[in-house]
């Protein structure tokens, strides 16, 4: 009899990608296998989740706003209408396993999976792990993460290091530097940066850029710039008759720009962090200050630590992120050093390895 398998999660593209590559490793296994994904109604994963061919429910259920107290106050009752919400769909699903991938929809439906002894699996993506993936971990049947350390969260005997699921097409990528050069129009002979910020783009990121775009120009540095949609139009203006620059608001294709990419600038969001070891790319990480437990510091000093990365506080870019940039694309000798020790970081095949382990505990 085959089996069913709830996934529940969501709230960014970091829970959401990696929630989707486990339930397409999962159905690799076992065609016949029924997958339902639970996430938070109007969030992303309820677009997300369907376009990848999947079928979600939503529940709703809301995090804790610290930019405005007082939108928490209906937080209790959104939470006690989500265990209503979650115990019918466990009713009417009857799943045989349920697994969290973060972000708020994860934590009744795990709990209350836990409470009638199903068995529950948890993803965390951060090296930092989040209050209720903590929570959770302690009646969890296994807990899967990205870096090594992770024992100071979770019990140690539950925990397996499988690293971040990756879209294929990264992970697998096979397009060349020139492919990827061309791609964007640029020069070959000239060292790239690939300055990216997110779907919204980074302000500070992409400020400290725009401050300084003469620098790279006179150092014959080019640039792959994702602005982000945030002020969009203010960033293109400025580099538009810049011949040195390609510069859009999103990069469809990433596979392109990592494989053009000499030097990377990114967050230090969970998925990014691992791309970048994937890809074995020389990084100057500017971790989002805003992010749950500063989570995003975390993940970008467990490769600062380990003599793969810069970083650059989002305070301090306006003053050093530029020089920083400038100073690892000329340093030859630093750059070789960074990819060896990515190389040495980066897990592929975290989804197939993940989703043998849960099959195997259900069977």
């Amino acid at each position: 009899m085959s089996k069913k398998i709830i996934i529940a999660g969501g709230g960014t593209g970091g829970h959401i990608f990696p929630a989707i590559a486990i339930a397409n490793a999962l159905v690799a296994q076992d065609a016949d296998i029924e997958i339902l994904f639970v996430g938070a109604t109007g969030k992303m994963e309820m677009e997300k989740v369907p376009q990848a061919g999947y079928h979600i429910e939503g529940i709703s259920i809301a995090g804790f706003n610290r930019s405005s107290l007082w939108k928490n106050v209906s937080l209790p009752f959104k939470l006690l209408r989500s265990y209503f919400q979650v115990k019918k769909i466990l009713k009417e699903f009857q799943p045989d396993a349920v697994i969290g991938v973060g972000g708020y929809s994860s934590l009744p439906v795990l709990r209350l999976a836990q409470a009638q002894g199903i068995p529950t699996f948890i993803h965390e993506s951060n090296s930092f792990a989040g209050k209720a993936n903590i929570y959770l971990s302690k009646k969890a049947t296994r807990i899967f993460v990205a870096t090594d350390g992770m024992q100071k969260f979770f019990p140690l005997d539950k925990i397996m290091i499988t690293g971040n699921p990756v879209r294929k097409q990264i992970a697998y990528s096979t397009v060349t530097k020139l492919e990827g050069i061309e791609y964007f129009g640029l020069n070959n002979t000239l060292t790239t940066i690939l300055v990216v910020g997110g779907s919204l783009g980074a302000k500070s990121i992409n400020d400290a850029i725009l401050e300084h775009l003469d620098q790279f120009e006179r150092r014959h540095l080019q640039l792959i710039w994702q602005t982000g949609s945030n002020n969009a139009d203010k960033y293109k203006n400025a580099a538009a008759d810049k011949k040195n620059i390609w510069i859009g608001e999103f990069i469809t294709d990433m596979e392109m720009a990592y494989a053009a990419a000499d030097v990377v600038v990114s967050r230090a969001g969970a998925m990014a962090v691992t791309e970048i070891c994937l890809q074995a790319k020389p990084a100057v990480f500017v971790p989002f200050p805003l992010a749950a437990e500063d989570h995003q510091t975390h993940n970008a000093m467990s490769l600062v630590n380990k003599d793969a990365a810069l970083i650059v506080r989002d305070g301090d870019a306006k003053l050093q992120l530029a020089s920083t940039c400038i100073q690892l694309a000329k340093d030859l000798e630093m750059r070789e050093l960074f990819i060896k020790n990515c190389r040495s970081l980066a897990l592929k095949d975290a989804d197939i390895v993940i989703a043998n382990e849960i099959l195997k505990a259900i069977q």
